[in-house]
């Protein structure tokens, strides 16, 4: 088994951190080779909020994964959301010197790396810049423009920003963990590359990841991404009407709404009645189903609305012609298709991780509440070959997003789209200058005098800019 094959996946959510090592087989087709599960109590509605807690729960997924699978992980694709993600459009071009010469893969990623540079509001940075089409010469509608003749090259750019400070502490978490990060990715944006196709995504389609803590969103059309958002309401705050309106405790409320739950309450049945032990020395305590299928009904309605509030205000939920697509843990629950349809009015389906994985022996990994750690892994072979440098980062930041493999471990699993670094090229036999004369010396020392207090001053004026 070759290391340099293999991707592991980390999914940092608000109920689970959840860690999958995978590698391509000879069709193909992703093998999932382990998984790794812990409790996450560090974590709220996407955010780190407790450094410890999360290090020891990515400790212990992270050991499962590498029992099950027999492989020392050393680095991972690290999935991020929560509210503070942020997503908008803008332009950008760059003018080649002569227009005989024709467009190339150099001249595309200046003008992408361009985009890294924008000044974003403080505190927040720049993660995902996914080109949407380019103009040459002012002639649109250009999807690939390399190989094609022109002076002046421009493109629309979909830009994903993130919170600096909750980057930081994921990369925190991470670092005392023992492990690299290769990429950090939407969460969103992985989950869809395991649960929708090629057809959807240019036919146009709505992507729902129903999480613990948070809803994501993802807008595709034309095969290219359009609008991505995450709401701060998942599953968790099912679980918390439950318990407040049936009176229970928060472990009966998540297991009455796995086992019972039903999101339209005219599916539940009047009479059915379940029985759940009561406190100590207290008699059990009987919940109506009809009472709890509303409860459900009231605050799902209330996240898919306001999911279509999103998709609206942009102006795409008529160009939504596949309709919708839900995942993630939430999605599980009965007769939430048709609930999502009769709100939307728009065709609905599930998204099972599945279209992409072969044969395993964890079955468990099919299922809707991992997809974003299967996108995880997938997104890590689908990456670029050639890395763009991401600029304006500082120097704990760079090594979350233009990563250097430095082992942390005694084997690290190194992502098979690691840069190779340079043969180092002997230095060439140079022969002693003459000296100059005192004049230019004197001529170059004053020149030198001026270069470093210019400088000096550069520095201080970039330093008081926050980017």
């Amino acid at each position: 088994m070759q290391q340099d094959k293999i991707v592991v996946g980390l999914d940092i959510g608000t109920t689970k951190i959840c860690a999958l090592v995978g590698r391509k087989n000879e069709y193909g087709k992703l093998e999932i080779l382990g998984m790794g599960k812990a409790v996450s109590d560090g974590v709220q509605r996407g955010l780190v909020l407790n450094i410890d807690k999360t290090v020891d729960a990515i400790k212990r997924a992270i050991r499962q994964a590498e029992e099950q699978s027999g492989i020392d992980i050393g680095v991972v694709n690290v999935g991020i959301a929560g509210q503070h993600i942020k997503s908008l459009q803008h332009n950008g071009s760059i003018t080649r010197p002569s227009s005989d010469t024709e467009i190339t893969q150099d001249d595309v990623n200046r003008l992408t790396a361009d985009m890294y540079r924008l000044v974003t509001p403080p505190g927040s940075q720049i993660i995902h810049v996914m080109p949407q089409e380019y103009k040459v010469d002012f002639e649109g509608g250009v999807t690939d423009p390399i190989g094609m003749a022109g002076v002046r090259l421009e493109g629309n750019f979909h830009i994903i920003t993130a919170q600096s400070a909750a980057i930081n502490n994921i990369n925190k978490c991470v670092t005392k963990a023992g492990l690299a990060i290769a990429d950090l990715i939407l969460e969103p944006l992985a989950s869809s590359v395991s649960v929708l196709s090629d057809e959807e995504k240019e036919a146009g389609v709505a992507l729902i990841d129903i999480g613990g803590g948070t809803t994501d969103l993802a807008v595709f059309k034309d095969g290219i991404i359009r609008h991505a958002a995450v709401l701060p309401f998942g599953g968790n705050i099912i679980t918390q009407d439950i318990k407040q309106g049936c009176n229970v405790t928060p472990n009966q409320a998540e297991q009455l709404k796995v086992k019972f739950g039903k999101a339209i309450a005219e599916e539940a049945s009047d009479y059915e009645i379940v029985s759940i032990p009561g406190l100590p020395n207290r008699p059990p305590k009987e919940v109506s189903l009809k009472n709890l299928a509303y409860i459900i009904e009231a605050r799902m309605s209330e996240i898919i609305e306001l999911v279509y509030a999103e998709i609206y205000r942009m102006g795409l939920q008529d160009q939504l012609s596949a309709g919708i697509v839900l995942t993630g843990g939430g999605s599980q629950l009965q007769n939430l298709e048709q609930l999502t349809e009769y709100l939307t009015g728009l065709d609905t389906r599930i998204g099972y991780p599945n279209q992409h994985l072969g044969k395993s022996k964890i079955e468990a990994v099919k299922s809707p509440m991992h997809a974003t750690g299967v996108g995880l892994v997938l997104a890590g072979y689908q990456a670029q070959d050639e890395r763009i440098a991401r600029p304006g980062y500082g120097e704990e930041e760079v090594s979350a997003y233009n990563y250097q493999p430095v082992a942390p471990v005694a084997a690290p699993v190194v992502p098979s789209f690691t840069p190779q670094a340079p043969a180092p090229v002997a230095p060439a036999a140079t022969t002693p200058e003459p000296p100059k004369p005192a004049k230019e010396q004197k001529g170059l020392k004053f020149l030198g005098d001026i270069t470093r207090k210019l400088k000096g001053i550069l520095i201080d004026d970039f330093d008081d800019k926050q980017y």
